[in-house]
């Protein structure tokens, strides 16, 4: 993508008319490669123009159309929010006209992974402690508590037991899109590999009663599914006390897994992005998008979400569906939160963020195009709902909101068992039970937050890497990872606290 880069900016497309900040620009400072001088000082990661553009007409990078110009702006001057504004403007679908035949390797790269006793294939073995409802997450927590430090001294195989709380499961309609939604996403990790034993504590007169989700996600208790009841265990410390002899039972089968070579065609990659920058379409997303290409080729998966923030690129992916269904599912996404953003008095562009906007992102078109690129340029096979089973191999599609915490809680419901996450402005994201790699937009970042950044894109920026290989860094980073490699986020602690749930419909 990055095909032009000279000392000082960095041109992603010939027909574009602009081009971005390496490092800071001072007024008045020749660009030779595009003949121009800049008016004004250019942050790092900014867009200066290129050529004249004229108030209403487009400005593009990636040779997309990025956003619309709200002034006359002339070669050389700063292109942000001061003179850049959004507007509706036709976008050709095109429902698989760039589909094409998968290159799948001869030979699938292996991980050393943990095998079910069903076959599913895990990356990690922990023990959950869900929550019905909110008033269980103390218990909840005082049982896992249990577990930190020396108390899982016995279990070396045994990762950690992991509280995952939440703010729901009360004041909800009984039935409906929210509670389908909460049981949909607790299911899935009840379900999840990389969980060797759940409890599942209520406290017994919530809305979602442990019963009725049972019942709802098909699920059956056993000894490595337990479930409790407060009001039926005698309260707040008989609960505690007896959860944690429930999980020391569990312990020592759990402390039996071993780990095996499993093919990567088992892996499920979770794609996200946050804190991005003006470098995250340049280096990072596109270099994940690199490694998604290879997971794909060796017969695995990787899931793309956070809908708000592929809005203005989504015809990027229709054009990759194997299928016009396909492509049509995606559409009607896109409708959907149009629809919910107009009557909740919003709008799909309250997006980027102010951090998105200091590192340089103007509009939600031109985060959506860098955000897009993490998928890669395989085929799109299918588009799921939030926290849905995935089922498919290849690159996917899955429904979530653009706040990172709930759109990877979907993925990881969904059966992610790895996830990678791309910053640019710094994240300290972690995502139990599955192992997320954070990757960083530049170099400057890497250096600053090195004990949270596992991998540093920065070197594309820099010209001294290429977007393929950080991409085969990248793939060969999460077979380690998925073999047991521990990441940032894991020798930090990071993980329990990010479980949110997608909040749907009224609080009653």
């Amino acid at each position: 993508m990055a095909a032009r880069i000279d000392p000082l900016v960095i041109r992603l497309n010939p027909n574009d008319n602009v081009v971005v900040a390496r490092a800071d620009i001072l007024p008045n400072t020749r660009i030779e490669s595009e003949g121009v001088a800049t008016r004004a000082h250019i942050p790092a990661g900014h867009k200066l123009a290129t050529r004249p553009v004229g108030s209403g007409e487009p400005l593009k990078r990636y040779n997309q159309v990025i956003g619309f110009a709200t002034a006359d702006i002339r070669p050389g001057e700063h292109v942000h929010t001061h003179n850049v504004a959004m507007k509706d403007f036709a976008r050709d679908y095109a429902f698989g006209a760039d589909a094409k035949p998968t290159a799948y390797v001869d030979r699938p790269a292996t991980f050393q992974g943990i095998r079910r006793k069903d076959g599913r294939a895990a990356t990690r073995n922990y023990v959950g402690v869900l929550t019905s409802v909110n008033c269980s997450a103390t218990v909840a927590r005082l049982i896992s508590d249990a577990f930190r430090g020396p108390g899982l001294g016995d279990y070396p195989n045994v990762d950690g037991v992991v509280a995952l709380t939440h703010g729901s499961g009360c004041g909800m309609a009984v039935q409906g899109e929210g509670m389908d939604v909460l049981r949909r996403v607790l299911g899935g990790y009840a379900r999840h590999a990389n969980f060797g034993g759940i409890l599942m504590v209520g406290l017994g007169c919530e809305a979602n009663q442990i019963g009725g989700w049972l019942e709802d996600q098909g699920l059956q208790p056993g000894p490595h599914l337990q479930t409790m009841v407060i009001q039926e265990s005698g309260g707040t410390a008989k609960t505690v006390r007896e959860g944690i002899a429930r999980i020391r039972e569990m312990l020592p089968d759990l402390n039996r897994v071993r780990r095996e070579s499993v093919a990567a065609s088992e892996l499920c990659l979770a794609l996200q992005c946050g804190g991005s920058d003006g470098y995250s379409g340049i280096t990072a997303n596109p270099a994940l998008g690199a490694a998604v290409d290879l997971l794909v080729r060796h017969g695995g998966s990787a899931v793309l979400s956070e809908t708000p923030e592929i809005y203005g690129a989504e015809h990027l992916l229709t054009r990759r569906a194997v299928s016009r269904e396909v492509g049509e599912k995606l559409v009607k996404l896109i409708r959907w939160w149009e629809d919910y953003t107009t009557r909740n008095g919003g709008e799909m562009n309250n997006n980027p963020s102010p951090g998105n906007k200091a590192g340089g992102l103007t509009t939600i078109l031109e985060k959506s195009l860098g955000a897009a690129a993490k998928g890669g340029t395989t085929n799109l096979v299918d588009v799921y709902r939030y926290g849905e089973p995935i089922t498919a191999k290849g690159f996917v599609y899955m429904d979530s909101p653009g706040y990172d915490p709930v759109s990877a809680t979907g993925q990881v419901a969904g059966g992610a068992n790895v996830l990678c996450f791309t910053t640019g402005r710094g994240s300290v994201f972690g995502c139990k039970p599955v192992p997320s790699l954070k990757l960083a937009t530049n170099t400057p970042l890497y250096n600053r937050m090195t004990d949270d950044m596992d991998i540093n894109c920065g070197p594309i920026a820099d010209g001294a890497a290429t977007i393929e290989e950080m991409g085969e860094a990248i793939f060969r980073k999460v077979l380690a990872t998925a073999s047991g490699a521990k990441t940032k986020s894991e020798e930090l602690g990071i993980g329990e606290d990010e479980f949110a749930p997608w909040q749907l419909g009224a609080v009653m």
